[in-house]
This record gives C-alpha cells, structure tokens and sequence, in this order.
C-alpha cells in the first residue's frame, strides 16, 4: 500500500510523462480510465497535433466544469535541475517535477476529489465535467478555444468552471483569480530611407522619427483602472531596426508592443487611440493587429461564494479576489457567459528549474475542491 495518498499518486503518475506542450503523452488517457469508472462520458476532441477531451456526468443543469491543461513548458537544460524533471520526487513535503505546480498537481486534485463527492453523493444535482487541453502553454490554437466553439455549436453550456491555475501566492487559498485583463498586441512598423550617415539629408531615419510618438504612447494614460482592475498597462516589448553595419542609416523600424488592458477599455477603443496618436506625427507606417483574449471578470456570485467559503472552511483563510498576472484559458470560457475562477496551489516555481509543489497543499487544494462541489452540486435527489 503506497505511503501517499491519491491524490498525490496520481499527480506523480502525470508528472512522470514527458508531456512538452502540444504533446500529452498519454495522460488524458490516465485521467480519463479514473473518469470513466465514475460515470464519466468521455469524448476525444483532438484538433491537429493537440489532444483534449471533454467529460461529463450528468445531462442537466447546472453543469460545474474543472478546467486544466495536460501540456508543460520545455524544462532548459535538465543538468540544472537538482532531480530529473519527469522523475516525480518527494523531498520532505515537497514534489519536485516539471508541470507539478502547472497544473498537474490541480488536475490530480480535480479528479480525487470528484472522486469522494460522487461516493459521497451519487446523486448529485446538475452535472461535472472535465474540459482538458495539452494546448494551453503553446500557441493555443488548438485547445479549449476549439473545445468551447464545439460545445457552443451543440448549444452545450457551461455554468461554473474552476481552472486549476497556480492562483495562490503565499500560502494556498490566499488568491483566487476572478478575471484576468485583456492583452492586446501591435507589431508596428515605421518607415523610412535607408542611407549613409555621412549623408543624413538624403535618406529619413524611422529610429529618429518614432521616438516622439513612442514617447507619447509609453506617457500616455490609457485609463484609471476599476475596482477590480489595475490600470491599463501599455508596453514596448521588441526593438528591431538596422542593417548590422554601424555606418547605415536603417530603412524600417519594427516595434512590437503590448496592452494589458482592464474592462474600462474597449479594442477598438485601444486602436482609435494608438493610430490617433501616431498620425499625429506623420510619418509613414503600418500596424497590425493581435488580439490575445478580452478581459473578463466574474463577480459574486454561486462559483465565488462557494470558492470562498470552501477555502475558509479548510485552511481558516479569508481568500482575496485578484485580476493580476497573466492571461489563461478562461479568456475563452469566460466569454459564453460562464462564472470563471482561477483556483490552485502556490505559484513561486512555476516555469522555473526545480518546480515544486506542497504534498500537503495538493491535499488540501482537493478537499478545497470537494467543499465546492458539495456546496453548488451536493443536494442529493
């Protein structure tokens, strides 16, 4: 009889395969066959190279979703890391291993602690499911965007969806995402005359002349934020101009930039500002545009009012409700007009060389889970 719980052997089971997005590796296959023994429907949704399923147990409504992603980050050079990365170890309460924080980890939990409510309540209220990508830390094409368009072509919807994102920041339950803010990007090209710089007069240097309009945009004040967002955050990310030689005047210049932007911003109020902004300086250029994911916020409600309650009942934390750092696969669930939340373990090592999770964290985060499913699902018929 192993020494660990299940939940921790399962997340050592997902760690152990070498899954660098957009490879699963087979642990969908894993998640699926404890699935299924519970009543599960599975359904196999692979798009090119990405494998996802969507599961679900029960037909009615309300239908509760856990939400994860099977695919982790490269782990660089493997001789930096104090254990292999896919050789999940245990080293006093932690579990060392690439994709244990992100979010291995949260998707073992998941599974646990349906795995006790359905003992506990085989007949519950509404319905589970599962919604699982090896697509989300890659270009995300392929993953729970094409997931959510063919559940939204049958009409299939979704109410409460809990993303086992690394949400936590101190101590586990002390945040929990409610939203997150839109990004927008603009590849920006200047144009202008390549020339020599003994002869300035004869050629127009798009370095000079971008500088007044870059400062404008890097000063400007896009907005003032909300009470749920900060203020939108405009950011030169990519340099590019030159020829390599040190006495050429360059012919084009390419800025690469981004928004994180709140709900108090529109896209296209972004673009009616940034081109305003740069016709006021007539110079010639050209701009595209790259819409990452809009910004999106659940207030309170059922998902946030059980989340919150489950956590005080386990851990004693009041959790706070955060919009802060980056974007993540609820940009595309959001939308449809599901609640969202951002809910898992602590997120300190993430993406890093020896990424670890807490043992006894992972312990918790599934009876967190299980508190939740009980509170919007438990009401046996």
């Amino acid at each position: 009889m192993s020494q660990y719980t299940p939940t921790i052997e399962l997340a050592k089971d997902l760690i152990s395969k070498n899954s660098v997005t957009p490879e699963d590796a087979g642990c969908q296959a894993l998640i699926c066959e404890r699935l299924e023994k519970l009543g599960f429907v599975i359904e196999v949704l692979q798009f090119e190279e990405v494998t996802n399923f969507w599961a679900r147990r029960g037909t009615e409504s309300p239908v509760l979703a856990f939400a994860g992603h099977t695919d982790v980050v490269p782990t660089g050079p493997v001789e930096n890391w104090d254990y292999p990365p896919f050789e999940p170890t245990i080293v006093g309460d932690m579990l060392y291993g690439r994709g244990a924080a992100d979010m291995k980890g949260s998707i073992a939990a998941f599974v646990t602690a349906c795995e006790r409510f359905i003992q506990d309540n085989p007949n519950h209220t509404g319905s589970i499911a599962f919604l699982i990508t090896s697509d989300e830390e890659g270009p995300a094409k392929n993953g729970t965007v094409k997931v959510v368009e063919t559940l939204e072509s049958r009409g299939e919807k979704i109410d409460w969806c809990l993303i086992g994102e690394p949400s936590s920041t101190k101590t586990l339950g002390d945040v929990i995402k409610n939203g997150r803010r839109g990004s927008l990007h603009g590849d920006l090209i200047v144009k202008g005359t390549q020339g020599h710089v003994a002869y300035p007069h004869l050629a127009e240097n798009p370095v000079h002349t971008a500088i007044p309009a870059l400062l404008d945009l890097s000063t400007e004040v896009w907005d003032e934020g909300n009470e749920f967002f900060p203020a939108t955050s405009f950011q030169i990310t990519n340099l590019k101009a030159g020829t390599g030689a040190t006495n050429v005047i360059p012919g084009e210049k390419e800025i690469i930039f981004n928004f994180r932007f709140s709900t108090e911003l529109t896209v296209d109020m972004i673009k009616e500002r940034v081109h305003a902004i740069l016709d006021k300086h007539n110079f010639d250029y050209a701009l595209e545009w790259n819409l990452s994911g809009l910004p999106f916020l659940t207030a309170a409600g059922p998902l946030v009012d059980a989340s919150v309650a489950a956590i005080r009942e386990v851990t004693g934390i009041d959790t706070e409700l955060s919009t802060s750092g980056g974007t993540s696969d609820g940009r595309f669930i959001a939308p449809t007009g599901t609640q969202v939340l951002e809910l898992g373990p602590l997120n300190a090592t993430i993406h890093k060389v020896n990424e670890c999770v807490s043992v006894s964290d992972l312990d918790t985060l599934s009876t967190i889970y299980q508190g939740i499913l009980d509170r919007l699902l438990g009401h046996t018929e």
